[in-house]
Formats: structure tokens, sequence, C-alpha cells
């Protein structure tokens, strides 16, 4: 089992540093999966106990200049590890203007991803500084509890509004509410609903149009069939969402969220060469 990585391009560095720092405050531990051709963070606190679950998915190719993996066996060519992406974070704090960072699979005293950051000099010699962050390997017989979540039979599918604006919103909210009702329908309608028993704060955005979701065996979806102008709603903790909308360092060319009407509310943030899904249940 090995795995070495090298990045030297300092877009790409600083790109990969946005997409840890995103999964940092999305999730205080989270699974590495390893495979030839991509890296994925995934975070599956059971939502049937009302945990919200992810999975980021990266190209290896888009980020990495070298990048060489073997995993358990030939035929699971494949890593699983579990760590604190906090630590990874820190570490590639340091890494702003390197000439390139290492990260290496070592096991001296524990298993640890090895972060080396090669930083300018003044001198000839480069400085070199090493950061250790311990990881837990997990077993063969655990890896089917990491699967990629499969996309719910929503009832609506919607692109989200600018961010910026949406979190603007959920922020103000959040002072007069711990849940918040979202709700949209197939005409590019979405209203973000707190109501308690002293207010009733709704706030409607408009316009901002349904992705063409193709069922590859042309079936319908229970989205296809529905009135355009009929809302599906879920009520969801705010601070779950406000979580997501002040974390997100990924800035996607494309946010959308799929709506399970009264069990869960489902994002998806695209940008090239990144995707980030994030799963919050319903309140009861």
């Amino acid at each position: 089992m090995r795995f070495r990585a090298k990045i030297v391009d300092l877009a790409c560095l600083n790109h990969f540093s946005r997409v840890i720092n995103t999964i940092a405050r999305l999730a205080k531990t989270c699974t590495l999966r390893l495979t030839v051709g991509k890296l994925y963070f995934i975070l599956s606190d059971k939502v049937a106990n009302g945990g919200v679950s992810m999975w980021c998915e990266l190209c290896q190719g888009n980020f990495f200049d070298e990048f060489q993996m073997e995993g358990v066996a030939a035929e699971h060519n494949e890593i699983y590890l579990e760590l604190v992406p906090e630590n990874l974070s820190r570490a590639l704090k340091s890494a702003q203007s390197a000439k390139a960072v290492k990260i290496k699979l070592t096991n001296k005293h524990c298993p640890c991803l090895r972060v080396a950051v090669e930083l300018p000099s003044l001198t000839s010699s480069s400085r070199m500084v090493t950061h250790d962050i311990p990881v837990g390997v997990i077993p063969r017989r655990l890896w089917n509890d990491f699967r990629e979540p499969s996309v719910p039979d929503f009832d609506v599918s919607i692109y989200l509004p600018v961010l910026k604006t949406m979190k603007s919103v959920v922020e103000r909210m959040k002072n007069l509410s711990n849940s918040i009702v979202i709700e949209a329908n197939l005409s590019g309608e979405m209203n973000l609903k707190i109501e308690t028993d002293l207010v009733s704060v709704t706030t409607h955005f408009k316009d901002l149009g349904n992705p063409p979701w193709g069922s590859e065996d042309g079936s319908q979806s229970s989205a296809q069939s529905r009135d355009l102008e009929s809302m599906a709603e879920a009520r969801i903790d705010i601070k779950k969402l406000q979580q997501l909308l002040a974390g997100q360092q990924v800035n996607p060319t494309k946010a959308l969220c799929n709506i399970v009407s009264k069990r869960i509310v489902h994002f998806i943030l695209l940008h090239e060469d990144v995707s980030l899904q994030y799963f919050i249940p319903a309140l009861a």
C-alpha cells in the first residue's frame, strides 16, 4: 500500500487548499478514498440518525503533477484513510507561496500523511517544512460503508441563487430560528422561510431555472410528472445549511439542490474538476 503525490503549479495548489478548507469547515473527521484517477472526501453520518452526509470528488490529474498509488491489493486498487481535515488544511496554510508540495503515506510510528512543503529561499538551497498528519487505515471489510450516495428520487430540482446572497439571508434568519424551510417548484421559484411564535419571514427567489435531469431508461421521475407550480418543501437545521454556505470556498460555477419533500435536501456544487454533494436530512 503506497501513495505519493506532488503539486508544483501554484494555482492548482491554491485551488486544492480551498477545497480542503471547505471540507474542514464541513467535517471534523472524514474518510479520504484514493483511487488511480480520483480523490474522494467522504462524510457518512447516518442520515437516519439526523446526521449530514458529504461526498466530494476531485480528478487527481487536474491538481497533481505527480500521482502514484498502489492499493491494498491488485484487485482492490484503492486506499481508504480516516483523517481530521483541519490538520491537512493547517499543513497547506504554510504552502501558499511554495515551490512544491509533496504528500506521502508513511508508517514510522503510526500511519501518517506526510506533507512536505518546499519554500522559496534567498540562497540556492530550499527550505523544507514537514507536517505529519496521523491517519487511520480503514480495512477492506468496511469499504462498503463509504460508497457514493445515490441521488434521491427528488420531487424538485432547482438551481440555487447566488450563494453569497443566500448566505447573508440564512445568516440573518439564523438569529431568529433554529430551523428553516426550503421550498421550491419546477417553475424556477424557491422560498426560504422561518416561522416562530413571534415572527414569520420568507425570502422569495424567482427565475432560478430547473436542471434538465433525464433518466437513463427514459422513465418519468416523480419530478417530471408533477405540477410546475406545486412546491416541494423540507424543514432542515438552519445551522447545517449555514455551515455549508459559510464554509464553501469551491466557488462553484453551478450550484443546485434537490428536494425530497419532508425527507432530505441534497445540495450539489460543481466547479470544473470538483464536485461536492451535501445531504441535509429533514427535521421531523
